[in-house]
């Protein structure tokens, strides 16, 4: 395998593994943690501390989502270079580094600096529409890693 395949191969790897976090973390991790009463024998946690616990968990994911808007980027510059690249994989590229973006440098602090500020003011109509925006930002970013994902699949299989 020579370097230009291993570097698309890894790079579909971690276009693939970021949308399956993605999926993961919306689909079963929230869904565990914000009904914790449905897995424990008493209720413990309150809707305010099961939301820290997802927020602490999403604020984690930022790292993995900053990592990844610069992998997009570094990669997908270097494929519109050699010419390498079509207006799927582009717009799917830049809504994917734009959700990123979006979800780790904006709604993920705000979550949280509305965490901080204690549990009277989550119950805010303002904070309802943050975590809203943040949620259909969330599905918008899985359906642009996964149109990336397949053009980038379909790239490769059609140029052999």
């Amino acid at each position: 395998m020579n370097k230009k395949a291993l570097i698309d191969i890894t790079y579909l790897l971690l276009v693939g593994m970021t949308a399956g976090a993605v999926f993961i973390l919306g689909a079963f991790v929230a869904a565990v943690v914000f009904h914790s009463e449905m897995y424990l024998t008493l209720p413990l946690l309150s809707r305010y501390e099961e939301g820290k616990i997802m927020g602490e968990i999403f604020r984690r994911f930022t790292y993995w989502a900053y990592f990844m808007t610069a992998v997009i980027a570094i990669y997908e510059v270097s494929r519109y270079k050699v010419m390498q690249i079509d207006k799927i994989a582009i717009l799917s590229a830049l809504s994917s580094m734009g959700t990123l973006l979006l979800f780790s440098a904006v709604y993920t602090p705000k979550i949280l600096e509305y965490q901080t500020q204690g549990e009277a003011v989550m119950l805010q109509n303002s904070f309802e529409a943050l975590h809203k925006a943040s949620e259909i930002d969330f599905k918008i970013l899985l359906v642009s890693l996964l149109i990336l994902f397949m053009r980038r699949a379909y790239v490769m299989v059609a140029k052999k």
